[in-house]
C-alpha cells in the first residue's frame, strides 16, 4: 500500500519569499514550479533526499490554499504518501470507514493521481499519491 513519504506540502503566501529559507539558508534548490489550475495552486518543488518539500501558493483568493492560510496561517498543509494503487488504497479506506475528502482520485501535480483522507481520521491532512506512468 504505502511505498514512502512522497512529499510534505507547506502552504505559503509567496513561493518567492518562502523559498529563500530553503535555498539561501538550508542550501536546497527549487527544481521546478508548476501551476495546477484545477486546484488553484502554484507548486514549487524542493527535493530533499528521496522525498520533497512542496511550497503551495494559491492562485485564487477563493482556492483551498488561500482558505487554509486565512483560517490557519502559513505552514504545514499536508503529508503525502506514495502508494502503488491509489484506487485499491481508497477502497480499503472506505471498507474501514475512514472518512475521505476524495472518494475517487483526481489529477494533481506532475499528473499524479491524488486523493485526500479527511483529517478527522488522521489528525492531519493526508494525501495519497500515485505517480503518473
Amino acid at each position: 500500500m504505502i511505498q514512502k513519504v512522497s512529499h510534505i506540502g507547506i502552504a505559503v503566501n509567496s513561493i518567492e519569499q518562502a523559498s529563500k529559507l530553503y535555498t539561501d539558508v538550508l542550501g536546497l534548490k527549487v527544481t521546478e514550479t508548476e501551476t495546477v489550475p484545477d486546484q488553484k495552486v502554484k507548486i514549487a518543488i524542493i527535493p530533499v533526499g528521496d522525498t520533497r518539500i512542496e511550497l503551495l501558493e494559491s492562485t485564487d483568493p477563493e482556492g483551498p490554499i488561500a482558505k487554509h492560510i486565512a483560517s490557519r496561517g502559513e505552514g504545514l498543509h499536508h503529508i503525502a504518501f506514495q502508494v502503488d494503487d491509489i484506487r485499491a488504497s481508497l477502497e480499503a479506506m472506505q471498507k474501514n470507514d475512514i472518512p475521505l475528502i476524495d472518494k475517487t482520485p483526481r489529477v494533481g501535480g506532475g499528473h499524479a493521481l491524488i486523493a485526500f483522507i479527511h483529517p478527522k481520521a488522521t489528525k492531519a491532512l493526508i494525501e495519497l499519491t500515485q505517480p503518473a506512468h
